[in-house]
């Protein structure tokens, strides 16, 4: 037998495990008992800066090419930047919170409850309710099959939490698709009510102008939006096909609405962030909101509000809230605004809750002050 041979045959007598224990070579240790090299070092260089430098020995070493990222570490270091001090100051002074608390207020999560929050008890729970599935929007239709069971639902859903004799009142923007939703959830109301054997006093079916939806002026005075479809209809073939001149501003603005919608793109976001004179500006429905939930509250204390409207208006009360955008309602999705008893309320939409202080509607601004003549609104030039 070769060398060669001999040497191949080992080896697969290795590989087969006939080869003894002792005769392998031994293998490298892997464990170590000292830091790494990098770690050496910088367990050094700690030791030996025991002392924090400072200020004024840092600027001994500035020059003018001395980086900016460069000069603020070093200041960061010294505690020369109050930028950078562990608690924030004002003008000096402590301001008694800490910076893990203001990270949690700029999220939009659930913060903690603050002193002022301690002690404060519910006093009415609203929710603003979008109507279900309606036939569509070129007239003013009600709801479709599927709609008339998305409210009925809707409305047993909210049975679940309803106390025993609680007292509810319902109302609803003045349309067919928003009452009808109304009336759909009271049904579904009455029906959960009597599984889980609950009585309740459920109020009849109001309409209240607050919680209408969003309007544009037409020459047949202010309409929904939905209900000034048909006109602009009539108005816009009338131009194309008479070619009589210029249109009037309404007329442009309703036909880049519908245009928007026909596309299929989503015209609340146009009226949203565009502004267009004849229309009824995104903060008034907001204001419109507030006053309609004040009211109520005033007239019925400490019932439950269930409100039947349209996600325009929906949409933008949340938007006032959060501070962003969350998005349009789906049919039948509700923004619950709890009431609290120190002029506070909590509003939740979409796994989110929010905190807001109630506005006080006298003390908000008159943007018609100190402006007269066509500056005005019509209504408002006989009033001067």
């Amino acid at each position: 037998m070769t060398t060669s041979e001999s040497t191949h045959d080992v080896n697969n007598r290795e590989v087969d495990g006939q080869v003894p224990q002792s005769t392998r070579a031994p293998l490298p240790r892997m464990e170590r008992t000292d830091p790494p090299g990098y770690l050496q070092r910088y367990r050094e260089r700690e030791a030996a800066n025991t002392v924090t430098p400072s200020a004024e020995s840092l600027d001994l070493e500035r020059t003018e090419s001395t980086p900016l990222y460069l000069r603020r570490f070093r200041d960061r270091i010294s505690g020369a930047n109050a930028l950078e001090q562990r608690l924030p100051l004002w003008e000096g002074q402590d301001l008694g919170v800490t910076n893990a608390y203001s990270q949690i207020t700029k999220t939009k999560e659930i913060v903690p409850e603050s002193e002022e929050q301690i002690g404060a008890t519910l006093t009415t729970q609203v929710h603003i309710i979008r109507h279900g599935e309606t036939q569509g929007y070129s007239t003013e239709s009600g709801l479709t099959p599927l709609g008339s069971w998305q409210v009925h639902r809707r409305g047993f859903d909210i049975s679940k939490g309803i106390k025993q004799g609680e007292r509810i009142r319902i109302v609803c923007a003045d349309t067919n698709r928003a009452r009808q939703t109304a009336e759909g959830i009271r049904k579904g109301l009455l029906d959960g009510l009597t599984m889980w054997d609950r009585t309740a006093e459920i109020s009849e079916v109001t309409a209240m102008e607050e919680f209408r939806n969003f309007q544009v002026w037409t020459p047949e005075g202010l309409r929904d939006v939905t209900g000034a479809f048909r006109l602009y209809k009539k108005e816009m073939e009338k131009y194309q096909r008479v070619a009589q001149g210029d249109r009037p501003t309404w007329l442009v603005e309703m036909d880049r609405f519908w245009s928007t919608q026909a596309g299929g793109a989503d015209p609340i976001t146009l009226w949203i962030q565009i502004p267009m004179l004849n229309f009824e500006p995104p903060s008034a429905t907001v204001r419109r909101f507030w006053a309609g939930i004040q009211r109520i509250m005033a007239e019925y204390p400490g019932e439950r509000i269930i409100v039947g409207t349209h996600s325009g208006p929906i949409r933008v009360f949340a938007i006032s809230a959060f501070g962003y955008d969350p998005g349009e309602p789906y049919n039948t999705e509700e923004v619950i605004v709890r009431m609290m008893s120190k002029n506070s309320a909590f509003i939740a939409y979409r796994n989110r809750v929010q905190e807001v202080m109630v506005p006080d509607l006298d003390q908000l601004p008159d943007w018609w002050a100190g402006l007269s003549g066509r500056a005005l609104p019509t209504v408002l030039r006989g009033k001067e």
